[in-house]
């Protein structure tokens, strides 16, 4: 049996649910439906989209190259230091984007710490690239990721490797034919959440690799440019974003969402 919410609860809750929807049904309200095939359609719009596309799944395979790893290492190995080493992978969850941004230059720009050896001995400049579009958003993505992988190590049963590696199996064969299948929701929901923060990055990819369309231009970045020239454009952007945010969610119900 259910008993009553207590109004105290109740009000606030709605006017949370107000905040929270409000701004989203302001912009399908304002959204101009009759031009919206043909904005969707134009050049811009377009490149936007694809180059946000493609760099943030580049970035979210280069979370999963590493980031996996690193919540491993985080969940099985215990070592002195290792709540530190949580502390700053965590850390772009709470810094600025822009101040990652900024980081990102003072390490990789042409006279940043690795990037001017980068320039020396490879000529290879970082900065205002697509592939700076992809490290940013690596940057601030890749904690969505390990901390999933992370959670989902933690709660898997380690009894299963270890009759695995009591039979013989090597490290490499228990983590490849036992412990990613044990985890792998969570891995695909890490990798998810991490694709769908890549799609969002603004702060650290207009600081670290500028605004140039069809080079650095992503859909986020076209929405900015776009709200001081054409509204409706932004509007129509932002939709598109909206719709790969509820994909998201969908996604992710059942492992979010409890019912009752």
């Amino acid at each position: 049996m259910r008993s009553r919410a207590p109004w105290g609860l109740i009000v606030p809750a709605l006017i949370a649910l107000v905040f929270l929807a409000l701004p989203l049904a302001g912009l399908i309200v304002r959204a101009p439906w009759s031009t919206l095939p043909q904005r969707l359609a134009e050049p811009r719009v377009l490149e936007a989209l694809r180059l946000s596309l493609v760099t943030a799944t580049i970035a979210t395979g280069l979370c999963l190259v590493f980031g996996v790893p690193l919540a491993w290492f985080l969940a099985r190995v215990d070592f002195r230091g290792r709540r530190l080493v949580r502390a700053l992978v965590t850390v772009p969850l709470v810094l600025p984007p822009v101040v990652g941004g900024v980081a990102l230059l003072l390490v990789l720009g042409r006279n940043g710490l690795a990037g001017r050896w980068l320039d020396a001995a490879f000529g290879l400049t970082l900065p205002f690239t697509t592939a700076g579009v992809v490290l940013a958003e690596a940057f601030v993505a890749m904690p969505f990721l390990v901390i999933s992988v992370e959670g989902a190590l933690r709660a898997a049963d380690p009894r299963y490797e270890e009759a695995a590696a009591t039979l013989g199996a090597s490290r490499w064969t228990v983590f490849r034919r036992v412990t990613l299948p044990m985890i792998m929701p969570g891995v695909v929901a890490g990798a998810v959440l991490c694709w769908a923060r890549a799609l969002g990055e603004f702060g650290a990819t207009i600081t670290f690799a500028g605004n140039f369309p069809g080079k650095t231009q992503t859909m986020p970045l076209a929405v900015y440019l776009a709200l001081e020239t054409d509204p409706d454009a932004a509007i129509v952007l932002s939709l598109v974003l909206l719709a790969v945010s509820v994909a998201v969610l969908a996604l992710l119900r059942d492992r979010w969402v409890s019912t009752s």
